[in-house]
């Protein structure tokens, strides 16, 4: 495995998100951030925390988004569905959805489908901790982007978080000729 970020790189990536983010929402007033189930909360539980230090309390709207009936994609196979916590309207609010690579653009077509059950958005910017730029089936951009990476088909981008795995890390999992 070849690391894309580390630890440190990692926690530095996602308080620079979180300042951009607040940078283009400077009074969160309209806004609300959006994690998408299941490896995009990671990612959004971490900026939505490194930006309620710096606003005041109850200004961030936070909500988890389960795209899995959505997917056009994945339909052959019984899926588990996780959970939706949207306790707020969308309705004319700026949508920050917010993930962990941005890859086809699939999971995020799901995802502003799925969107539109709790409302309208004025509209909806993208947050990605990784974007794979050159692997995309649909014309999907993110607004906001941790790091780019170019890589080839056959490589997967590994985000690790301690949560869940023990350790900060993203990685880049089978090089040409299997290298990494």
């Amino acid at each position: 495995m070849k690391t894309v970020l580390n630890e440190q790189q990692l926690a530095i990536t996602i308080k620079r998100l979180s300042h951009q983010i607040l940078e283009n929402h400077t009074n969160l007033e309209n806004t609300v951030l959006i994690g998408i189930q299941p490896r995009g909360v990671f990612v959004s539980d971490r900026v939505v925390q490194e930006i309620r230090q710096i606003v005041p309390p109850g200004t961030v709207q936070y909500g988890k988004l389960d795209i899995t009936f959505y997917r056009d994609d994945v339909r052959r196979e019984l899926h588990v569905p996780n959970h939706t916590d949207i306790s707020f309207s969308i309705e004319n609010k700026n949508v920050i959805l917010i993930d962990d690579v941005l890859y086809t653009g699939r999971t995020i077509r799901a995802a502003l489908d799925a969107l539109l059950d709790f409302g309208r958005p004025a509209k909806v910017e993208l947050c990605v901790l990784v974007d794979r730029r050159f692997s995309r089936q649909l014309p999907i951009q993110a607004d906001y982007v941790g790091r780019s990476i170019d890589s080839i088909i056959s490589q997967k981008v590994k985000v690790f978080w301690k949560e869940k795995d023990g350790k900060d890390e993203v990685g880049l999992l089978g090089g040409p000729d299997g290298m990494y």
